[in-house]
């Protein structure tokens, strides 16, 4: 998993890489692009970093974007942080990663439920015990995609304000 800027146009935009490792371990959300052929697809997904070299997404064990990862499973997820509107300056804030990398189905068992913990330790920390007995009640509705990061970059734009 290397940490990538150079090709990023605006270089005056560039986030530090520990900015970026906090955006993929906290951004609420994502959107996974991917290939279909000659037509892009794009989906918002929830997401989990494991803090080393993958991501992993939940979805029903059917579906598009199952069926696009079995063709071509070069991926990429574009992660969300802080945005913040400034109508006033016609422009916005914002925080973004982009992670590039390989998209893998069919996983183990026991590496799915890890994946299913991990979202649940994220997204509902406070629901912990009830989450795993969901896990294990929807487990045979549920398929999880690891996506093995290649690389990554992160950009982001703040606005000087006068102090």
């Amino acid at each position: 998993m290397k940490y990538i800027n150079d090709t990023v146009r605006r270089q005056d935009r560039l986030m530090d890489e520990e900015r970026a490792r906090e955006i993929l371990k906290t951004a609420e959300y994502g959107v996974l692009s991917l290939s279909d052929g000659d037509q892009p697809y794009g989906i918002p997904v929830n997401f989990i970093w494991d803090g080393k070299n993958s991501i992993y997404i939940h979805c029903a064990p059917e579906g598009r974007k199952l069926h696009v990862i079995e063709k071509n499973p070069k991926v990429s997820l574009c992660a969300i942080g802080r945005v913040h509107l400034l109508p006033h300056n016609f422009t916005t804030e914002y925080e973004s990663v982009v992670v590039f990398g390989e998209a893998h189905i069919h996983l183990p068992e026991e590496e799915r439920m890890d994946a299913l913990h991990l979202l649940i330790n994220k997204l509902s920390p406070d629901y912990k015990e009830i989450g795993d007995k969901y896990a294990h009640a929807s487990f045979h509705r549920t398929e999880i995609i690891r996506i093995d990061i290649t690389e990554y970059s992160g950009k982001c734009k703040k606005v000087k304000t006068a102090d």
